[in-house]
């Protein structure tokens, strides 16, 4: 095979030369051939081009049973290339042929080497049928065949593999019994526990085996490790403090929520002293344990965990700064007192974290205030913001004099909170702000009356109406709709003749938001007419509004204006109106050249809902473009049709990420069993699933009964995913139904759902656990029952 001696050497993956393109071509040509070009295509796990060595790799594996042999001798009799071995490996790994008879025969070589790679295929293509080989191998005498095979079990998982792991432990082998407790921990089986826990009080292995029961994720192992962390050293404060946020962690994510390690934390001992303890593990731990500190010290609270709390705040790693910031939050009212001081006292990076933890207590408004004078911007803005959470309307004379703030954000925030927080005085400061000489303080002022409708303004909004600064008379025109006064609207139609176009358009925009009318909808229709595109547009887009299909031919013949922003309005427009002009110019608008114009009919035809509109709507859902796609689904989904269901489950496997996350939420808000199943179906994709598991936790119609159909039938990768949806629901009828999972779901199903039984705490869950550990058919269940039953 010549074409494959490349000298693209360490060219990017995400770029292929024309030489490599070509050579690429020339593998696909050989796999098409069939095995008599069997002998070139391994030649070619030589090619020096990783790129070409892909593409071989791929060939081979398509090629199944017939490709195994020979990649087999290249494993036990051409070993002098690491890059060819490894390619080996990775195309009996993806092989769709049989292979595990012929790695079984290499696993009795005497070179461990071959063996070892023959553990590493086994492993990854998750063989049970080789678990009883691989157990065996767990004893051989090389420790690295020993190692690979350990890892190799772990893959697979399973009760037998955990049966071999657990028997590593007791090897009295360092090399062995390393790995072992490493890949216990990550298997996720209960009855890995007992073992693990058993090692904690081996110095030499107590850091490792706290480690991996905190990756077992299972609260059966929180009461060893609580007690640990009280009597331990400083290296294992840390190491335990984060294997118990990896249990909290897990437990949230299997069942929606965990107190375990809190209550754990807080019963028994002096939780001063243990708060102190962990505060001075701190100043060794990395970004992880101090992380892992933070949430501890806010699960245990008080005064001392505050303190220790707030020196993380100044981390320089973020992640640690914003979980000391969640803990303080949790702690509450033991916090507030030193939140507070600090809040008063420190500048403005400090500030920018503690604000969003001032509480709701009016006590804290005095240091807000002070924060209101900060230099920094974005802190004036928070505090702002935080005085509006308060709800203390003392405040609203200090908020409006940052209404001449001079920056945007910060009278934003204060207008936004002095609206939140109305109080009697505001209608007095808003009036004597809108006579001020300051057009900023005077534009804000008439936002604040506009928002609260005060009929006392109306004079103060018509004397701005006849101002000269356009900006005044904006937020004039803006406000008037909201006065219910003959004279606003009168004010309104004048403004909408005005000279400037910008008063214009602010009067067109204005008039959608009042009550139809003749003289209203003459002028609007006069709108359409203007020489200015923004006014053409607010007048298009307030006939919509109101609704007023007498205009829609007027309207239909804007479609081809030449102002974009107006073909948008359009149909923005049209689709408010169901007339059969309105709707044939949509669906013509459907197929625009222009994107915005497009994606705005699609929308419009969702609104409408007409059954003639849907193959529109599905045929867009398949645009190359994938904005296009996404305002199509959401519209596809909004129909009861039987060919909604199917489109929203291809989107679900869309290339385009959006587009995934929106088809899985539109199909976590559809009720009914079939939707259930869909979402059960996408289980199996990697991209979505935890968005997948996150919406059959929403207790839809239908979900319930979907749920316990598939756990019959669940296999050992979606068993725990659904029973994570059920716990998450925390829900009478989801309790009942994980006990009813416990003695009608398969094997897998019931073996999974033993933790979340074992999690509802009840007299009822314990009796059922008692029952199926003395007569589940199944040994890994009885065993699993044992083990949350805590025997």
């Amino acid at each position: 095979m010549t074409a494959m001696t490349s000298s693209a050497v360490g060219a990017s993956p995400l770029f292929l030369s024309a030489e490599d393109r070509a050579q690429v071509d020339a593998v696909e040509q050989l796999a098409r051939g069939g095995a008599d070009n069997l002998p070139r295509l391994v030649a070619g796990l030589d090619t020096p081009s990783w790129a070409v060595r892909r593409a071989v790799v791929a060939a081979l594996a398509r090629m199944g049973t017939q490709a195994v042999p020979p990649l087999c001798e290249v494993l036990r009799s051409r070993r002098d290339s690491e890059a060819r071995l490894a390619a080996a490996v990775e195309a009996l790994v993806a092989s769709t042929g049989a292979v595990e008879e012929s790695l079984e025969v290499l696993a009795d070589n005497p070179v461990a080497a071959i063996v070892c790679d023959a553990a590493q295929v086994l492993g990854r293509r998750r063989s049970r049928r080789s678990v009883p080989l691989l157990a065996r191998l767990t004893v051989h005498p090389d420790d690295n065949v020993a190692v690979a095979a350990i890892e190799a079990l772990g893959r697979i998982g399973g009760g037998a593999a955990v049966d071999a792991l657990l028997a590593a432990l007791g090897s009295g082998n360092f090399f062995r019994i390393f790995p072992a407790i490493d890949v216990l921990g990550r298997c996720g089986d209960p009855t890995v526990v007992p073992a693990l826990l058993g090692l904690l009080a081996d110095p030499f292995y107590s850091l490792e085996a706290a480690r991996a029961l905190g990756r077992t994720g299972q609260d059966a192992a929180v009461p060893a490790l609580v007690g640990l962390l009280r009597r331990g050293n400083d290296s294992l404060v840390r190491v335990v403090a984060v294997a118990l946020v990896d249990i909290h962690e897990a437990q949230v994510q299997r069942f929606g929520g965990a107190r375990a390690v809190q209550a754990a934390l807080r019963s028994g001992g002096d939780l001063s002293v243990l708060g102190r303890k962990l505060a001075q593990a701190i100043s060794t731990a990395d970004s992880a344990e101090r992380a892992a500190l933070a949430r501890l010290l806010g699960w245990i609270g008080g005064q001392d965990a505050a303190a220790g709390l707030l020196r993380l705040l100044d981390a320089p790693d973020p992640t640690v700064a914003r979980a000391a910031a969640a803990a303080l939050a949790e702690l509450g009212s033991d916090a507030d007192e030193q939140i507070l001081h600090a809040l008063r006292d420190g500048d403005s990076a400090r500030r920018r974290v503690l604000l969003p933890l001032v509480g709701r207590r009016v006590a804290s408004v005095p240091e807000v205030l002070v924060c209101l004078e900060d230099r920094d911007a974005s802190v004036r803005a928070m505090a702002a913001d935080t005085l509006s959470r308060i709800g203390d309307p003392s405040a609203v004379g200090a908020l409006f004099e940052r209404l001449v703030d001079d920056d945007p954000r910060v009278v934003q925030a204060a207008t936004g909170a002095i609206q939140s927080l109305g109080s009697d005085d505001t209608e007095a400061l808003a009036m004597q702000a809108a006579r001020s000489p300051d057009a900023r303080l005077r534009r804000a002022a008439l936002r604040i009356i506009s928002y609260f409708g005060y009929p006392r303004g109306l004079e103060v909004l018509l004397s701005a109406m006849r101002d000269s600064d356009e900006r005044l008379r904006d937020a004039a025109i803006y406000g008037l709709p909201f006065i219910e006064d003959p004279r606003a609207v009168d004010a309104l139609l004048t403004a909408a003749t005005h000279e400037s176009e910008r008063t214009r358009a602010a009067a067109m925009r204005a008039l959608g938001q009042t009550q139809k009318e003749a003289r209203i909808t003459s002028m609007l229709l006069g709108g359409l007419n203007d020489r200015d595109p923004w006014v053409r547009y607010y007048a298009c887009q307030s006939l919509g509004k109101l609704n007023e299909e007498a205009a829609a031919d007027a309207i239909v013949a804007l479609a081809d204006d030449d102002a974009g922003q107006v073909r948008v309005a359009v149909v923005d427009a049209l689709a408010h109106m169901h007339t059969e002009s309105a709707m044939t110019a949509l669906r013509r608008a459907a197929a625009s050249a222009d994107a915005d114009v497009r994606r705005a009919a699609l929308l419009g035809l969702g609104v409408a809902r007409r059954q003639d509109a849907l193959p529109v709507l599905l045929e867009a859902s398949s645009s190359e473009d994938a904005a296009t796609r996404l305002v199509a689904l959401s519209a596809v989904a909004e129909y009861e049709a039987p060919e909604t269901l199917p489109a929203l489950l291809r989107a679900a496997s869309d290339r385009d990420d959006s587009v995934r996350s929106a088809a899985v939420g539109f199909l976590a808000t559809r009720p009914g069993i079939p939707s259930t199943q869909a979402l059960v179906s996408l289980l199996g994709d990697l991209t979505v699933r935890e968005r997948v598991v996150s919406a059959l936790a929403l207790p839809m119609e239908g979900r319930l009964p979907g749920l316990l159909a598939a756990l019959d039938a669940a296999d050992e990768v979606t068993a725990p995913l659904l029973v994570a949806a059920l716990a998450r629901m925390r829900r009478a009828d989801a309790r009942a139904g994980l006990l009813q999972a416990l003695e009608t779901a398969s094997p897998a199903g019931r073996r999974a759902v033993v933790p979340a039984v074992g999690a509802l705490g009840t007299v009822e869950a314990r009796d059922a656990l008692e029952r199926a550990s003395l007569r589940d058919d199944d040994q890994e269940v009885r065993r699993a029952c044992l083990v949350a039953l805590g025997r």
